[in-house]
């Protein structure tokens, strides 16, 4: 039996390499020119520029999440990094504060950069290590609704319900240090429900979320590799156009080329704007549907300023948030009051001997004026960019005196780039914001009146992030093969200790 994968992201590779270790006969259709989706790098000038991975959840051994990976592909072959610290917030004038990955150390620091949140401080370091004793529904077993990991976390329900019912800026407000809010309070952050961010401290702080040398892509091909290894096909430059449904159910996929490919199951790992309003011409969606994307916040979309630095700046943590003194513009409607920038001295492949790849994020929600700009006026357009490299560079040399002249490569991607490479709604960076409105768990992975059909990734599971891959990729596969009376059977070849 056939199954036709759209995208080849995340996770539909992990639908692909779960169908085809179960027998399927699996072909992955890329609109781009490699594998990857969000989680890409390129190469400028000698330099390596990542786009998406910050970190990856279960790189610790052992760990639900790990497990998870093994089954897809032999994550052992990732060498991961766990710089120091996990982040470092600057202002424009003062002390930088840390955010080791340790709670222990991080409660330490934090005490004494401002005393007077001693009682906020000890709090937030206690809420962190009652989480890092939570079972994440889901990471078990590979399924997002799992009721027995909500039973193992009965203890822990009232502080699941706070952190889940309250944003970010609220937590924040307990802190009365202005930089100390800014960790919680920054621009999009704020928005999130503290539970994300508590998470990832708990689960960094118990040794886990490191960075793999070589950044996404080193994931991106190992799993590709898999898929090929297994029989599955992926098909690069391959745009699906429509959906084909018969009889209310999915019977295949049509290219922009004309050629239409059948299947007895479609699986969408594409942007689900796309899958719904463009792809199936909005025929399945229903009022919860429609609910959803009417009232719902996605992530933002973004620019990232990559430059190649042609000096080690080792002294520079990993991951720092610049806060700025006066705001940035960005565009009509966007100012920047922090850059987030990240400094890759610790992955030796992305740089020459001696140099290093340094990347700025810039969220934007003005994604229709960038892909605007860029067709009425591509001359302004390219300006437009520049200018804000300039800006970004000027603030890096004043931070980091004498930069200014070593910058080899400089590289601009706006959202209309990430529109451009991963067809994402609004260019967004990453789905569904989380929020206390989305609540923390899996939206319907397949649309009502259309069988044989299935939705995974990020735009089903609010958070988004690399593990929405095999999180949501999983259970639509079980499904899959429940329904065919086929044994699942994915994930032995990993599974040795």
């Amino acid at each position: 039996m056939k199954i036709v994968v759209i995208g080849a992201g995340i996770a539909g590779l992990s639908a692909a390499i779960y169908a085809s270790e179960c027998g399927y006969d699996v072909e992955v259709l890329e609109a781009h020119e490699r594998a990857g989706g969000l989680a890409t790098n390129w190469e400028r000038g000698g330099y390596t520029f990542e786009n998406s991975l910050h970190w990856l959840l279960g790189s610790r051994p052992g760990s639900p999440m790990h497990a998870r990976w093994r089954e897809l592909f032999d994550i052992e072959r990732l060498k991961f990094m766990y710089p120091e610290p996990f982040v470092r917030l600057e202002p424009a004038e003062g002390p930088a504060l840390n955010v080791p990955r340790q709670v222990d150390q991080l409660e330490e620091e934090w005490l004494a950069y401002s005393p007077e949140d001693a009682e906020a401080t000890r709090r937030f370091a206690a809420q962190i290590r009652e989480l890092g004793k939570v079972n994440v529904p889901g990471m078990e077993t590979g399924r997002v609704s799992n009721w027995l990991g909500m039973l193992l976390n009965v203890p822990h329900l009232p502080l699941l319900h706070e952190l889940t019912t309250m944003t970010c800026e609220e937590y924040g407000a307990g802190f009365k240090n202005p930089v100390m809010r800014s960790f919680f309070q920054g621009e999009e952050t704020g928005r999130m429900s503290a539970i994300a961010v508590l998470l990832s401290l708990a689960w960094t702080s118990e040794g886990d979320c490191g960075y793999p040398i070589g950044g996404s892509q080193a994931v991106i091909r190992a799993m590709v590799e898999r898929l090929l290894e297994l029989g599955g096909k992926l098909h690069c430059n391959a745009k699906v156009a429509e959906i084909v449904a018969e009889d209310d159910a999915a019977v295949g996929v049509r290219l922009e080329s004309g050629e239409r490919i059948g299947a007895d199951w479609v699986i969408s790992g594409a942007d689900g704007h796309a899958t719904i309003f463009d792809l199936l011409h909005e025929r399945f969606a229903d009022r919860e549907t429609l609910r959803v994307y009417e009232e719902f916040e996605p992530f933002p979309s973004y620019l990232q300023v990559s430059l190649g630095v042609g000096r080690e700046l080792k002294s520079q943590a990993g991951f720092a948030t610049w806060l700025l003194k006066y705001p940035m513009e960005i565009d009509p409607v966007t100012r920047a009051t922090q850059l987030a920038m990240r400094f890759f001295h610790y992955d030796p492949t992305f740089a020459p001997q001696g140099s290093t790849a340094v990347t700025c994020v810039i969220p934007t929600r003005n994604s229709g004026y960038w892909m605007g700009l860029r067709q009425r006026d591509p001359e302004r357009y390219g300006q437009k960019k520049q200018e804000i490299a300039e800006s970004v560079m000027a603030e890096m040399e004043r931070r980091i005196p004498g930069t200014r002249e070593l910058i080899e490569v400089t590289d601009v991607a706006s959202p209309a780039t990430l529109v451009d490479c991963t067809g994402n709604w609004q260019g967004s960076m990453e789905g569904w914001l989380l929020t206390p409105h989305t609540g923390y768990q899996m939206l319907p992975n397949t649309l009502p009146g259309l069988s044989k059909f299935y939705m995974v990734g990020q735009w089903i599971m609010p958070g988004g992030g690399l593990p929405s891959g095999p999180l949501t990729a999983r259970p639509a596969i079980e499904a899959i093969c429940a329904h065919d009376h086929i044994p699942f059977t994915a994930g032995k070849k990993f599974q040795a200790a």
